[in-house]
């Protein structure tokens, strides 16, 4: 029985020159598990608005075509209907919180809709997500992933009968995003839910989804079984959806004629297993980065930080902390949601002030040294990109610091940051209207129009497709000449692999792993106790060799003789 029906839908956005969707048909069957791929503008979520309503009731366009929710349509019912059988968890979920306690914003829907048994509803939607027990603490005290699972447990608390959520894993921790797919699954298995995603994450499709639907140019290109879809490496590729890194392997060890020309690509690293074992695989002699950096730029001696939460009592994010970060370094700084990472990036910018200890940078102590001093040293991009943006243009804003600071040649500096972060054509556009990526490109360029010696960036991969994490990877190796030492502070563990010399790893507040690549994911204690989830090519490489260390698909392929 198909919950969601779509015939032949239409739609354009007022002004746009094309249709987001230009005639698209698709059913969704009760109790499936789907994830929606296609790259960046495609109309991913564009369809997913259509299916509960947000178009066209709240978001106008010119609208053709029919779409049927449990057998209604929707452009015939009120939005407050379609709640009840289309829950959305949206990929900024947490403007989606709007009560102060998690009880009052689990239930505050059901209350909404006069519900006479909202609380319960709002218990049980917990219980479901995985926060019983949190009924009466405060919205800020959830760590991002919980508050993530609030959101999504304000949707589940109105019963629908599907739950679709926009990137639900793009700000998380790898131990936040199992617990949020691990939720998913429960809901789909054990409550009949219909799961419909938005994902870029292929390994998380591979193992949670049932079907995938490839759209393409405002159309379904199609919609096939998850191993059929993630075979079709090539037309994925087109679209800058890149397979599992399992899939990618086996598809260029079967293109090399080493593995049968039929092989059904695994997805898995139960599948990759069972594909690699007839071939002879080695302990690959990858060299190992290690970092060099001599000269101290960063200095933390004794730093403890805390703040009182509303009731009072004072929450510590670090005690009694020391470390030191060197000229040249390229630093990772890994942890979960919630174990310091943005607060210490923070402490060396001077916007938060430790309670205890000093912080010198570059000699300097921070505490009183002026923010335009140690802005000559520092420079921060933020998590939120948009956050970098205060003019009406890139270019004028990629000028302004350099302008208020009566930079030389600062004209002639801005058109070079233009140019080799690839922003041209893209100089008279807000920033805050861009793409993601070129978001992310341009907050870099902002970041580092000072030149500083010390770059920190705070989650640059985040929210990205696959492809655009590629081009920010790419430009941060070409930033070798711009700084002198870049620490940045992810979850993405690829990029980790790929780029670091020194890993940080932070566990509630503490230093509790510092080394190499090898050091860090090698130590199976600090991997399970912090929740690193490394690279699957990594995980994929330690079960053919317990000694094997490949952070990626061609390092990896190196080891088949």
């Amino acid at each position: 029985m198909n919950v969601l029906e779509i015939k032949d839908l239409t739609f354009t956005y007022p002004g746009a020159a094309a249709p987001t969707l230009n005639h698209v048909d698709l059913n969704i069957e009760k109790g499936d598990f789907i994830a929606i791929v296609g790259n960046n503008g495609c109309g991913k979520s564009t369809l997913c608005k259509v299916m509960n309503g947000l178009i066209p009731h709240f978001i106008s366009g010119e609208f053709e075509g029919v779409v049927l929710a449990d057998g209604v349509d929707t452009q015939t019912v009120e939005i407050g209907d379609l709640a009840k059988i289309v829950g959305y968890v949206y990929q900024d979920f947490e403007n989606q919180i709007v009560r102060p306690t998690v009880l009052d914003d689990a239930s505050y829907a059901c209350m909404n809709y006069a519900m006479p048994d909202y609380l319960e509803r709002g218990r049980q939607a917990l219980k479901n997500c995985g926060l019983e027990g949190k009924d009466d603490e405060y919205i800020w005290q959830l760590s991002g992933g919980q508050t993530h699972l609030l959101a999504l447990a304000g949707a589940v608390s109105l019963e629908p009968k599907v739950l679709i959520l926009d990137e639900p894993i793009a700000q998380l921790d790898p131990r936040h995003a199992d617990l949020i797919y691990g939720i998913l699954k429960d809901l789909n298995e054990r409550l009949g839910k219909t799961i419909i995603v938005i994902e870029h994450h292929t390994e998380y499709i591979a193992d949670y989804c049932k079907h995938v639907v490839l759209l393409k140019e405002g159309h379904v290109e199609w919609m096939l079984p998850t191993r059929e879809a993630l075979d079709k490496v090539e037309t994925l590729q087109a679209s800058n959806i890149f397979p599992p890194q399992v899939t990618l392997a086996a598809y260029r060890l079967r293109d090399q004629g080493k593995l049968a020309h039929d092989l059904v690509l695994p997805s898995t690293i139960t599948a990759g297993k069972e594909a690699f074992k007839q071939l002879a695989f080695v302990e690959p002699k990858i060299q190992e980065r290690k970092s060099q950096g001599k000269e101290t730029s960063v200095s933390f001696q004794n730093i403890s930080v805390s703040y009182r939460t509303v009731k009072g009592e004072p929450k510590k994010i670090y005690e009694q902390m020391n470390l030191d970060l060197h000229k040249g370094e390229k630093i990772a700084l890994i942890g979960s949601n919630g174990a310091g990472k943005s607060t210490m990036m923070k402490l060396m910018t001077g916007l938060v002030k430790p309670n205890e200890g000093e912080i010198y940078l570059k000699g300097l102590p921070v505490h009183n040294t002026k923010p335009e001093q140690l802005s000559k040293h520092v420079s921060m991009v933020y998590q939120n990109p948009e956050d970098m943006f205060i003019k009406d243009s890139i270019e004028a804003d990629i000028a302004y610091a350099m302008q208020v600071r009566n930079v030389a040649d600062w004209q002639e500096k801005t058109a070079d940051l233009l140019e080799r972060f690839r922003l041209t054509n893209l100089k008279d556009r807000d920033g805050r209207l861009l793409s993601g990526g070129q978001m992310r490109r341009a907050s870099l360029a902002i970041g580092v129009a000072l030149r500083p010696e010390i770059l920190l960036l705070d989650e640059p991969t985040a929210n990205l497709d696959i492809a655009t994490r590629k081009e920010i990877m790419k430009t941060l190796k070409d930033m070798e000449d711009v700084t002198d030492t870049v620490m940045i502070a992810t979850h993405d563990m690829q990029l980790v692999s790929e780029w670091a010399e020194r890993i940080i790893v932070l566990y509630q507040g503490r230093v509790v792993a510092d080394g190499s690549r090898n050091e860090i994911f090698g130590n199976k204690e600090v991997v399970e106790k912090v929740g690193i989830r490394p690279p699957e090519i990594f995980t994929m490489g330690k079960v053919l060799h317990e000694d094997a260390f490949c952070y990626t698909v061609d390092e990896f392929l190196q080891s088949f003789v």
